[in-house]
């Protein structure tokens, strides 16, 4: 039994190694090949300065996750735990940033790679704690390295970033918190996207300052000119530019000077002379010096704001082919300027349709036709574009909308894009402009339902009748055949009236005759028919009766069709009978009464 006893020990210590190593990944202790070789733990530690590789000196410490903080407390005490074995530095934010970028995709970086290659010796059986799981993944699949990863090591790593200046030698904290920031926001603006040169806010405030400096330019320029116009006002006529005329204003101060003044670094020689030849007979008041210096202030105003007004511009203009060429490119600087500015930022206009885009700043003119139901309009800020208004007015509607849908897709372009070149704007705007051609050639190349044919583009001429001069017209006597003539023709237009006169009365009188008629006239008319129908009876009778039979039945045909003849034929005459009984009648009437008379 003595025997078996120094025996004992060994065999639960093999024991318990084997379920050490069966735990390694979890607890991150004592790693033994076999029973003889101890593996080596290395600490990857990433910084915004650099890489660090650390040393575990005493692996038994991390078997004990919750007390671990404790061996971190000091500088002193870390350094019994882990020891700097390597340390790589950036050379610069660019290569922190590209480290960093790869590490949050989950990358292998080619400083990283040189390091690890460098530094962890395959030979040695080192194993490589890190925070990631996915680099870990990919150290393994490409350096064939073992990597660690569990509570142990989180904690440890912990330690290590809590008294990083005191393990990491030869680098002040000063240093690390500068690179720390600028490796934060670099991050940031590379997650984003975001580029200092595309910041839009600088373009609404650009703008929007513009628009405010050329209102008081123009309040200032109307003060100057009808201020001093009291005392030189043929200057404000011959001088119609702003600028020169402020310029020329600050140099000549009293009109009596112009005589000895030199003008030709403001104004050309003719309208210098002009101004000189005004200023000896101007009808302007005296002023005092007092006026004369208020107004020569006035003048220093105008012409500071003007070159900074032309500053400003050139800023806008660079500013805008840094953040949208494109759209630039298609409808100009300032109405570019005015579209973000109106949507807020580039990518709230880029969210917006062509329609809208089109629209974009006439919104109380569509809302007004909305509530009237009248047309809606075709163009806002789009209008003041240079292919808009270059197009006449008949298709300026068709252009705007094009336009608008050309430039929708060149913000978006420019928003999302990552691109930053001006190529497809220079597309659409050569196939607007071609497109603008074939508007403007509409009126004399049409499209049949056959094919293209071109238009007679003739000449207008204008045909008027050439009236000839009649020489016979000087004469005051007038000719005997033109006499006749005109007297032939009143002749006849005279006998001519009469007898259509008379032609009517006997048409007019004709109805009165017929609804005249006497009943005596008519029974004798009724006795007249009776025996011209007796006469051919009588003749019928006289014939043989064989041929009565026969002509019986053709008799009593003819008779019914007179009876229903003469039917319709007494009513009319009895209707037209009545009126001529009631003039009887009142006739009879009077001749009584006048008999009584007598």
């Amino acid at each position: 039994m003595r025997t078996l006893s120094p025996c004992a020990p060994r065999g639960r210590a093999s024991r318990c190694a084997v379920a050490e190593d069966s735990q390694c990944g979890e607890r991150g202790s004592e790693l033994y090949l076999g029973r003889e070789k101890k593996i080596k733990m290395l600490v990857l530690f990433e910084t915004a300065a650099g890489y660090a590789i650390f040393k575990v000196l005493d692996e038994q410490k991390l078997q004990q996750v919750d007390s671990l903080w404790k061996e971190f407390e000091t500088p002193e005490k870390a350094n019994k735990v882990v020891k700097l074995k390597h340390f790589e530095k950036f050379q610069d934010t660019t290569e922190a940033l590209a480290a960093a970028t790869a590490m949050v995709e989950g990358k292998l970086g080619k400083s990283l790679k040189k390091v690890l290659k460098k530094v962890v010796a395959k030979e040695a059986h080192e194993q490589l704690a890190i925070t990631d799981v996915k680099l870990g993944g990919v150290i393994k699949e490409k350096l064939n390295l073992s990597c660690v990863h569990s509570p142990a090591v989180a904690e440890l790593m912990r330690g290590i970033r809590n008294q990083m200046e005191g393990l990491i030698t030869g680098l002040p904290a000063r240093e690390i918190s500068a690179m720390s920031l600028g490796l934060a926001h670099s991050l940031s603006r590379y997650k984003l996207k975001f580029s200092p040169d595309k910041v839009d806010t600088m373009i609404v405030q650009a703008i929007s300052l513009l628009d405010d400096l050329d209102k008081e330019l123009n309040n200032y320029i109307m003060r100057c000119r009808e201020w001093y116009g009291w005392h030189f006002p043929e200057l404000g006529k011959i001088i119609t530019d702003n600028l020169a005329y402020c310029k020329s204003v600050r140099k000549i101060g009293d009109r009596t000077n112009v005589a000895s003044m030199e003008l030709s670094d403001i104004l050309p020689e003719e309208i210098e002379a002009e101004v000189k030849l005004a200023a000896e007979i101007s009808m302007g008041t005296e002023v005092s010096e007092e006026d004369i210096a208020n107004i020569m202030h006035l003048c220093d105003q105008v012409i500071e704001i003007t070159e900074y007004r032309s500053q400003l511009y050139d800023y806008l203009k660079n500013r805008m082919m840094a953040i949208a060429p494109n759209l630039t490119v298609m409808v100009g600087e300032l109405v570019g300027a005015r579209l973000i500015s109106h949507a807020g930022s580039l990518l709230n206009l880029a969210k917006h349709p062509a329609s809208t885009v089109q629209i974009l700043g006439a919104e109380k003119a569509l809302f007004r036709a909305l509530k009237t139901r009248r047309d809606t309009p075709k163009y806002g800020l789009i209008y003041h574009a240079s292919l808009v208004g270059q197009t006449t007015a008949k298709n300026k509607g068709k252009i705007s909308r094009m336009l608008a849908a050309k430039s929708a897709l060149a913000i978006r372009y420019d928003a999302l894009g990552e691109d930053t070149n001006a190529e497809m704007g220079v597309e659409n705007r050569a196939k607007l402009e071609a497109r603008l051609r074939y508007l403007e050639e509409k009126g004399i190349r049409r499209i049949s339902g056959s094919g293209k044919a071109l238009a007679r583009a003739d000449k207008y001429q204008h045909k008027s009748d050439v009236k000839v001069y009649d020489p016979s017209g000087d004469s005051t006597l007038p000719t005997v055949s033109k006499k006749r003539k005109i007297e032939e023709v009143e002749e006849g237009e005279e006998e001519e009236k009469p007898v259509e006169a008379k032609a009517k009365k006997v048409k007019r009188e004709a109805p009165t005759e017929a609804e005249t008629e006497t009943p005596k006239k008519k029974k004798k008319k009724e006795k007249k028919k009776a025996e011209e129908e007796s006469k051919p009876e009588e003749e019928e009778r006289a014939i043989s009766p064989a041929e009565e039979v026969r002509g019986m039945t053709k008799k009593k045909k003819k008779e019914k069709k007179r009876a229903a003849e003469e039917e319709p034929k007494e009513e009319v005459e009895e209707a037209a009978v009545s009126p001529a009984e009631e003039t009887t009648e009142k006739k009879k009437k009077k001749k009584k009464k006048v008999k009584e008379d007598e």
